[in-house]
């Protein structure tokens, strides 16, 4: 039997501690969350590999480090409310959960959607709601929302996401440039969202976050 308690032990102590995450909350949620339990059956052998995971046809479950220092450059707080886009199968949302008030998650493929909520209703996450819908718009109606997180790649990020955003909330993408992808962290500020630079990382660009081409005569 395939002892997950001790490769989650070790995913923390090798691939999370030593990327400067330091919040206990963080590395608190991550030691307590089964990793294993929200990846397709046929890759629970890979839950803990130290690289994106994928779960779906162009959608990856974020390497443990991108995931926590994303987290950890986000300041969350136990009286948030966040909104956790591209979920897969509700990892992100269930280790979200354990630091912020409340999690609403949003995935474009229903089946997806209902796998995750059922996963993460079978692990007594109460304070998490997985919707149905088109990532780019992610669920206005539960906004606004004091973090938002995209769990993959984008070129841009779609204004409606980015009106979900309440004043002095913050949002965190990995930006795509060509081959390489950086994280960085959104402030809303005044109503505009200024971005600055956190960290190197990379992931597939999602549907509806790639940039329009611009054709010019």
């Amino acid at each position: 039997m395939t002892d997950y308690t001790s490769r989650r032990t070790m995913m923390v102590d090798t691939q999370v501690r030593p990327s400067d995450v330091t919040k206990f909350p963080i590395i608190d949620a991550m030691l307590a969350i089964p990793r294993e339990a929200y990846v397709p059956d046929n890759k629970r052998e890979a839950a803990y590999v130290g690289e994106n995971l994928v779960i779906d046809a162009n959608r990856v479950m974020l390497e443990p480090r991108t995931l926590a220092k994303m987290l950890e450059v986000l300041d969350v707080q136990p009286s948030h409310v966040a909104l956790d886009v591209a979920c897969g199968l509700g990892y992100s949302t269930a280790i979200l959960s354990k630091l912020c008030e409340f999690v609403v998650a949003v995935e474009d493929d229903a089946a997806l959607a209902q796998e995750a909520q059922s996963i993460l209703s079978e692990n007594g996450i109460d304070n998490a709601a997985v919707m149905t819908g088109v990532l780019a718009e992610g669920s206005p109606k539960s906004g606004p929302y004091d973090i938002i997180m995209v769990q993959g790649g984008v070129e841009h990020v779609p204004a409606p996401l980015l009106d979900q955003l309440r004043e002095g909330g913050r949002i965190a993408c990995v930006f795509l440039e060509g081959t390489l992808g950086v994280v960085r962290v959104g402030h809303k500020i005044d109503g505009a969202v200024n971005w600055r630079f956190a960290f190197n990382a990379s992931a597939p660009v999602l549907d509806g976050f790639k940039k329009r081409a611009v054709f010019a005569l």
